[in-house]
C-alpha cells in the first residue's frame, strides 16, 4: 500500500503543506502502509486526531470514577432518573419497561437504554483508509454489580454501512452476575477489538442498558460509566 503514496509525491519547487507532513509523521501513514485519503483537508485531518481518542461524547455523564466503588445512589422518581440534556448531550436515553408478574409484586425491573451513533468520516476517518487498511476499532465499557437481579447490564455494538442499516460487524454482551447477595458492588469491565471487518464501515452504533428497580423504596439504578469507542493504526 505505500505505493499509494508515490503519485502524491511533489517536486522540490512545491514543498509539502506543512499540516500533510505534520499529520503523515506524527502517525507514521507510511511506514503502516495506510492508504492516503482523495483531496484532504491536512490541517482539520490533524486538528481532528482521528486516532486513539474516545469517538463518544460524554463517556463519564454521571462522573464516576472506576478506581473505587460508585457513590450511593438515592431513590428517585422514574422521572428524574436521567436528564438527556447537560452532562447526557450525545445520548440517545429510553425506557423499556420489563414484564410485570401476575402478582405485580414489588420489585418491577426496567432497562436504562443510552445509545450513540458515531459517523466515522466526520470524525476525521476515511473511505480509503476503511475499505482497505481497515484499523482497529477498540470498544470499551464499565458498569456496576448493582446486585439489582442476576442480569443487570447488556452491551450491543454495530458497524453499519453507508445506509446506517446494514450490519458489517457486531458484538453482543449479557452479564450474567448470579449474585445478588453482599454488599460488595465493584466495577465490570467489558472491551472488544474489531479487526479485519469487510469494506463498507460508515457508523459504529453503541448502546447498553443498566437495569433499573422499583421497590418501595423508590427507584434504584444500575449504573454505567467511561464508555468509549476508538480507532488504532497497526504497527
Amino acid at each position: 500500500m505505500a505505493a499509494l503514496w508515490q503519485h502524491r509525491a511533489l517536486s522540490p519547487a512545491q514543498p509539502r503543506p506543512s499540516w500533510q507532513v505534520r499529520f503523515e509523521d506524527h502517525w507514521e501513514l507510511r511506514r503502516r502502509g495506510v492508504p492516503p485519503p482523495k483531496d484532504p483537508n491536512w490541517r482539520a485531518l490533524y486538528a481532528l486526531k482521528p486516532f486513539q481518542r474516545n469517538l463518544l461524547q460524554n463517556p463519564n455523564p454521571e462522573g464516576l470514577s472506576t478506581s473505587e466503588p460508585a457513590p450511593p445512589c438515592p431513590p428517585k422518581a422514574p422521572w428524574m432518573l436521567l436528564n438527556p440534556q447537560g452532562t447526557f448531550k450525545g445520548w440517545q436515553i429510553s425506557t423499556e419497561p420489563l414484564p410485570v408478574g401476575k402478582e405485580a409484586t414489588l420489585p418491577h425491573y426496567s432497562w436504562s437504554v443510552k445509545q450513540q451513533r458515531i459517523d466515522l468520516l466526520a470524525e476525521g476517518l476515511w473511505e480509503e483508509l476503511l475499505d482497505l487498511y481497515q484499523p482497529n476499532i477498540t470498544i470499551m465499557d464499565w458498569y456496576e454489580n448493582s446486585k439489582l437481579a442476576s442480569c443487570v447490564y447488556q452491551l450491543h455494538v454495530q458497524l453499519l454501512g453507508t445506509d446506517q442499516v446494514t450490519v458489517i460487524g457486531e458484538f453482543h454482551h449479557v452479564a450474567q452476575e448470579g449474585d445478588q447477595g453482599g454488599a460488595n458492588k465493584n466495577w465490570h469491565h467489558v472491551s472488544h477489538v474489531f479487526e479485519r471487518y469487510s469494506p463498507g464501515v460508515r457508523f459504529v452504533h453503541f448502546l447498553h442498558k443498566t437495569k433499573d428497580a422499583e421497590s418501595p423504596s423508590g427507584y434504584h439504578r444500575t449504573r454505567a460509566t467511561d464508555s468509549s469507542v476508538s480507532v488504532q493504526l497497526r504497527d
